[in-house]
């Protein structure tokens, strides 16, 4: 199966997912839940359902992220929902500031579809893994993990990113069994950073 490379967002688009996002955020500071969208205003590929990740940083350090590996909403719908929830319910961050809002950056990873990887060891795993262009899930049993394209960033080598990736997943990170199951995706990624930069300088 040929891994697809998959989505184009127009500047239009792009814009209006980086809007929704940040409207989400000033709607869950006051209302402690997302922005609704409507959706019979979804043109396009907004209104599908894609897979999609909000990722928030201050001052290039991580300030929340989270998203969601099925596509199961509209893609606007989708931001809306991991907006509020990277803002206000990932775990290791305290709840976003109303003087945080207008410094941090936003960036927003939407996700191919996933394709099954057939690998027999962890050697021919570590082969067919292409650094800085795939993510990747693992599952095992309850266990499940994913990393997106930009851990690449920080883990450049392909075993280096598997442990990493076993250990978010709560195994040890030597475990190998034949009950593990990799997909990779692609994503497509942008984000506001350079706008938020210009603003504050």
């Amino acid at each position: 199966m040929a891994l697809s490379h998959f989505i184009d967002l127009s500047t239009a688009a792009r814009s209006r997912l980086l809007h929704i996002a940040r409207s989400s955020i000033a709607h869950g500071l006051l209302s402690h839940r997302p922005l609704a969208v409507e959706k019979n205003d979804l043109p396009g590929i907004l209104g599908e359902p894609l897979a999609s990740f909000v990722t928030l940083r201050h001052v290039e350090m991580l300030r929340g992220c989270v998203g969601t590996i099925d596509p199961v909403r509209p893609l606007a719908e989708a931001v809306a929902v991991a907006a509020f929830s990277a803002a206000f319910k990932d775990s290791r961050f305290p709840p976003l500031r109303e003087d945080e809002l207008h410094v941090v950056s936003i960036e927003i990873s939407v996700l191919s579809a996933l394709e099954p990887m057939e690998v027999a060891s962890e050697q021919a795993l570590l082969g067919q893994l292409q650094p800085g262009v795939d993510g990747l899930l693992l599952e095992d049993q309850w266990h499940r993990a994913t990393f997106l394209p930009k851990v690449w960033e920080q883990l450049a080598a392909p075993s280096e990113f598997l442990r990493a990736l076993k250990q978010k997943a709560g195994l040890p990170t030597d475990y190998w069994s034949d009950s593990l199951r990799f997909r990779r995706y692609r994503t497509f990624t942008f984000s506001d950073s350079h706008v938020r930069a210009t603003a504050v300088a």
